[in-house]
Parts: structure tokens; C-alpha cells; sequence
């Protein structure tokens, strides 16, 4: 994209951003002229937490539907915009309520943990959520010998399960784009950069071949922080590419090494500025969840907020 157009585009949205009294939320994953205009640039958490304070009545998610979704759970008497209807998330295809169901039946009083990545009904049937930045605390939350049922990451749960030593049921659910991240390529970046930290998101598929090796296993937003806060100047990365334009920005003289280059979301990349600026011009695409549904799923969402 030329960036005159690139420009151009960003100026048009910053203008509409004023005329719809809208804020642009957005994920450590989008692409990086969609950083650069979020009125908020985050992890999940961070979003939910955004969204929910927000004074503003429109509220555009730069993400993936999930997280529009958790806007608008949040935000009942707001319009919540998404720029594409096709941005999904495989993660969150992993498990429907009703295989919910049937699993809470094999595993009665078991109390069901749901990661963000899931849609409105499956949070309707679970007692809270959680993110990647506070899983462990919320699993802490429940008494040593209550069961959890944790979906549907089991990457994100295996790591949970190994930091609490609690009796944790994990679902069988990942994120197509972490499962991309070896272990193999991990092994030879530590090699050429001896001197590197390695940080890593707990989604990733090679989490049990290289925990021992990650000096962090954070959030993308606890990756952030630690970038800032340490005093090493090489890092490898362990998770979507998109937040290497972040990373890059704001630590110069800092230098991030993806542990894999073929790791990123094709559904948060389905966002674009042309999007962006079709949504606010048109108020499209609004999302919004059925009023049964989302009194159920909104009381797991503030759950994890007051938890937090």
C-alpha cells in the first residue's frame, strides 16, 4: 500500500474516530497501522478492562470476534463494531456449549474455567473466565479440592496445572497459530543469540519441550512489560508475530527474534485500515449477543474482573 494512501486512510479514520464519538480498541496482534491508531493497544484482558470503562458510546474491536463479543457483553447500551465478520478464532471454535455441557455432566460440581477465547455460550455456561495474564490467579481463586474444568487451551490449562498442582481437566483446544511455534527452531535461536532472553505466550504447542527453557512464560501484554523492564538486549519471541511492530517501537536499540515467522493469525490480519474505515463510516459490523445468553456469560466475565 502506498503510503500516501496508508497516510490518507489513517487521517479519514482519526476524523470519524471524533465525529462517531468512538474509541479503537485494539489486540498486540494487528497489524501495525492499526497500532498506531488504537485509542487502547492491549492483551485481551486489557481490552475487556478498556471497553468496559469506556465513556464513549461505539466502540470498534480491532481483533477477532471473541473479543467484540466480550466488548459487547460488557457494554449492553454501546454499539460494538468490528471491521470483519470473518475474523474468528480457531481457538474458540475448539469447544461449543453443548460439548460443554456434556463435560460438566461427566464432572459434576467440577467448577468450569473458560479462557476468553470462547464464544458468548460457552462463557454462559462457565462460572468464570480467565486470560492468559491472570489463568493462574483465577484458578487459585477456587478451594485446593474443588475440580476445574478448564477450556479450551490445553497449553495455556497444562501450564496453569503445573504452576497450581490442582486437580485441572483440560479440554482438548488450541491455537492453530501457536501449535505453529517448535521447538526445534527455538533450540537454534538460543544458539546463534546466547545472550537473548526468551519469552514465551503459554499457548504455544511447543510449551512442554521448551518451559524449561523460556526465562518467561508470559501474556502478550506481560511480554511488553518485560521487554521494557529488562536490561537484555536481545530477545526471542514465542507467539504471534503481530507484536513485533510494538516491541520494535517502543524499545529502540532492542532487537526481537520471532521463534517462528510463520506464526501469525490470518484472522487478525483480516483486518485492515480500508476496514476500519468502512466500519465507522457505515457503523458496521455491529455484534451484539441475545439477552439470555449474555446475562449468564457477562456474570463469568465480571467474575474474572473483580478477581483481577
Amino acid at each position: 500500500m502506498p503510503e500516501t494512501l496508508t497516510l490518507s486512510l489513517a487521517d479519514k479514520i482519526r476524523s470519524l474516530k471524533k465525529t462517531r464519538n468512538a474509541v479503537l480498541v485494539a489486540h498486540n496482534y494487528q497489524i501495525g497501522e492499526i497500532q498506531e491508531l488504537a485509542d487502547y493497544l492491549g492483551d485481551s484482558l486489557g481490552m475487556a478492562k478498556f471497553a468496559a470503562q469506556a465513556r464513549e458510546p461505539v466502540i470498534l474491536v480491532c481483533g477477532v470476534h471473541f473479543m467484540a463479543e466480550s466488548a459487547a457483553l460488557l457494554n449492553p447500551n454501546k454499539t460494538i463494531l468490528i471491521p470483519d465478520l470473518e475474523a474468528g478464532c480457531s481457538l474458540s471454535e475448539c469447544i461449543t456449549a453443548d460439548q460443554l455441557r456434556a463435560w460438566k455432566s461427566e464432572h459434576p460440581g467440577a467448577a468450569v474455567v473458560a479462557y476468553v477465547n470462547t464464544s458468548a455460550e460457552v462463557k454462559a455456561e462457565s462460572d468464570v473466565c480467565c486470560t492468559s495474564s491472570n489463568a493462574l490467579k483465577i484458578v487459585e481463586s477456587f478451594p485446593p479440592e474443588r475440580e476445574i474444568l478448564f477450556v479450551p487451551d490445553m497449553y495455556l490449562g497444562q501450564w496453569v496445572r503445573s504452576r497450581s498442582q490442582r486437580k485441572i481437566h483440560l479440554w482438548n483446544g488450541s491455537c492453530h497459530t501457536h501449535v505453529r511455534i517448535r521447538s526445534e527452531p527455538i533450540l537454534q535461536l538460543k544458539q546463534q543469540h546466547p545472550k537473548a532472553e526468551f519469552l514465551m505466550h503459554p499457548e504455544c504447542g511447543c510449551l512442554t519441550a521448551c518451559m524449561h527453557l523460556a526465562d518467561k512464560i508470559l501474556s502478550t501484554d506481560g511480554i511488553i512489560q518485560r521487554a521494557h523492564e529488562s536490561s537484555a538486549k536481545e530477545f526471542i519471541i514465542a507467539t504471534e508475530t503481530g507484536i513485533l511492530h510494538r516491541l520494535n517501537k517502543e524499545n529502540p536499540g532492542k532487537k526481537f527474534y520471532p521463534a517462528a515467522p510463520e506464526a501469525t493469525c490470518e484472522f487478525m490480519k483480516k483486518n485492515t485500515l480500508e476496514k476500519v474505515l468502512w466500519s465507522l463510516e457505515d457503523l458496521r459490523y455491529r455484534v451484539t449477543v441475545p439477552e439470555e445468553t449474555a446475562q449468564k456469560a457477562r456474570q463469568s466475565l465480571e467474575r474474572m474482573m473483580a478477581i483481577s
